[in-house]
């Protein structure tokens, strides 16, 4: 018996209870398996529902089980309406990565899976992921509905493109973009019945480089009547999104006001913020260079490549607090804008990027990185740096590591951004060159002698 006792002993490993009231959900789009600690009810493990009827009585029958925290994992949207509901009750709840609840292989389902999330959880072993608070929430989900308006809105002036270029009309081919002053103003006499090439010079805008003739020669074309008529439908798509983008810009902002319990004026701008960059096509309606002074309390749209539109998405993913990561090395793994060091043995075996989708704030980032790769700046200089040592997806990755690290020190430090000239940037890289060959040329004579 003592040595049954003591292989019984060798053969377990104690892991110390962090939770003791801690469940376990497996989430599903039609069930929702919720698990309990042993002895806390004849049943351990039980099957409910998604109607908001079977959430209300997950919560019910946690708070008689006496549970304070819960762990559910990351599955799909599903999550999102029993998270929110038992947040409202008084729980604790963990949003947990599917990848880190793994479990081990054999038969799956769902009271199992739920089972080994409440074993892991009760035992310290799951790690919340970020999650944003309920205003930034709402803000995140405009931001976002905003960018699918923007995206779904290009999709139709890539058709009228091609329903130009389907009638030999190459009017993109002279004018930089087609929905501008000129170019909406001649679709829309296209759309009106104008056929003949030099009536369409009325149209034209004094600021367009390319002279009258080729213009003339660039809408002579011939005019298919069911290319004309995905012309006309694409316009009507295109001006109707549009107008759809206007209506959110003015949600955004009021969920702007609303989510920091301010109303800002105009007037109320300081008069040494200004706009020094070129205003992009896509930016907000409203003023959003105020905003970002007041709420994060310093102008990060002054960050080269950071446009309104980028600091307004990196805002609503990131929120105003940067103290939920540690440091800004924290910030940019967070962003998967660093190298991912995996190291066997004391050696390090690999260090690339992990292979997962760019959160939207990592997006905007590199869009940032993107936009100063042929600016007369230090970053752009480091961006062409960077594009002839690994090429140009490894200097965009490396800028927008650059401009993250930036922008987590100028909201948590709360100090302006201050650019170093660019003369004395590439000095002080010839300096750091050469102090580094120096050290390698000294290490060679020693090995020599």
């Amino acid at each position: 018996m003592k040595k049954e006792s003591r292989k019984k002993v060798k053969d377990t490993v104690d892991l110390p209870l962090v939770h003791p009231n801690a469940a376990g959900i497996d989430i599903g789009d039609t069930i929702h398996a919720v698990a309990v600690p042993e002895g806390r009810d004849k049943v351990c493990v039980k099957s409910f529902g998604t109607m908001t009827s079977d959430l209300k009585s997950i919560a019910a029958w946690l708070s008689d089980c006496k549970i304070d925290t819960v762990a559910m994992e990351s599955t799909g949207i599903y999550w999102k309406p029993l998270f929110n509901l038992l947040i409202k009750e008084g729980f604790e709840v963990s949003l947990v990565n599917a990848k880190y609840a793994r479990n081990v292989s054999g038969r799956k389902n769902d009271e199992d899976d739920a089972r080994w999330i409440q074993k892991l959880h009760s035992c310290g072993l799951l790690k919340s992921s970020y999650l944003p608070e309920d205003e930034q929430e709402s803000l995140r989900t405009l931001v976002r509905y905003r960018k699918t308006l923007t995206m779904d809105c290009n999709r139709f002036i890539l058709r009228m493109q091609k329903a130009l270029e389907m009638m030999n009309i190459k009017l993109h081919t002279v004018i930089r973009d087609i929905t501008g002053k000129t170019g909406i103003a001649i679709i829309e006499a296209i759309i009106d019945g104008e056929r003949i090439p030099e009536n369409f010079l009325k149209y034209v805008d004094k600021n367009i480089r390319a002279d009258r003739d080729t213009i003339v020669k660039s809408l002579e074309g011939n005019w298919r009547n069911e290319q004309l008529y995905l012309l006309q439908d694409c316009h009507c798509n295109y001006i109707h999104y549009k107008q759809r983008i206007d209506a959110c810009d003015i949600a955004i902002e009021n969920q702007l006001k609303q989510f920091y319990r301010e109303s800002i004026s105009p007037k109320t701008l300081p008069a040494s913020h200004k706009p020094t960059k070129r205003p992009t096509k896509n930016k907000p309606k409203f003023n959003t260079g105020q905003y970002f002074r007041s709420i994060l309390g310093v102008d990060v749209t002054a960050i080269f490549g950071i446009s309104d539109i980028s600091a307004l998405e990196i805002l609503s993913e990131t929120g105003t607090d940067m103290s939920k990561w540690e440091s800004s090395k924290h910030f940019v793994s967070w962003l998967n804008l660093c190298p991912n060091h995996k190291i066997s043995g004391g050696k390090l075996i690999s260090s690339m990027l992990m292979r997962k989708k760019p959160n939207p704030a990592s997006q905007a980032f590199r869009n940032a990185a993107n936009a100063v790769q042929r600016s007369d700046n230090w970053l752009g200089d480091y961006f062409r740096r960077m594009k002839a040592k690994g090429g140009n997806k490894y200097a965009m990755v490396a800028t927008a590591n650059k401009i993250a690290t930036i922008y987590y020190k100028m909201v948590s430090q709360q100090v302006e951004f201050s650019p170093l000239e660019l003369n004395a940037y590439q000095q002080k890289y010839r300096q750091a060159k050469i102090a580094f060959l120096e050290r390698k040329l000294n290490d060679l004579k020693k090995e020599a002698a």
